[in-house]
């Protein structure tokens, strides 16, 4: 993302924390029947293959976690004076990029999860950002409190 003449970041939002420890809690638990397969089968084989299988299985999965976690941690929405840049990661290598100027939004819609979004651990949700054409829409999912960064942009607009 290159800055415009005039055009100065105001704030750059990261996905939010907790919805990134339910995928990590989630592949831990798909991690176990994996690990207990091997243990069960290391019995019959010596020790030092028992420790190398152990030593692959374990560094397969952390290779797994950091992998979702440099997709997760890699995503963000930047709203400068002029525009809002959103910079999606599908894989490691591939991004998607959308970007929309502040005076082409038609409409913000927020989406936050329940009555718990009163908490910071749980304010988190969806934000869909669209321009009157529909060229641009931009979806970011687990936006860390999606109704602040909705007053956010609507503030911008009308300065």
């Amino acid at each position: 993302m290159k800055l415009r003449e005039g055009e100065h970041i105001l704030k750059t939002f990261k996905h939010h924390p907790m919805p990134f420890a339910w995928q990590v809690l989630k592949a831990l638990v798909l991690m176990i029947p994996f690990y207990l397969i091997v243990s069960i089968f290391s019995t019959d084989l010596s020790v030092g293959w028992a420790v190398i299988v152990h030593i692959v299985t374990i560094s397969f999965f952390s290779l797994i976690l950091l992998y979702m976690t440099l997709i997760y941690w890699m995503d963000k929405l930047v709203v400068t004076n002029q525009r809002v840049v959103y910079k999606n990661y599908k894989y490691l290598t591939i991004s998607e990029e959308a970007e929309t100027f502040l005076d082409d939004i038609q409409d913000i819609t927020t989406k936050e999860n329940g009555i718990l979004s009163y908490f910071w651990i749980f304010d988190y949700g969806l934000i869909t950002i669209e321009t009157p054409a529909s060229d641009v829409t931009i979806v970011f999912e687990d936006a860390p409190d999606p109704e602040g960064i909705r007053q956010l942009i609507f503030h911008t607009r009308k300065q």
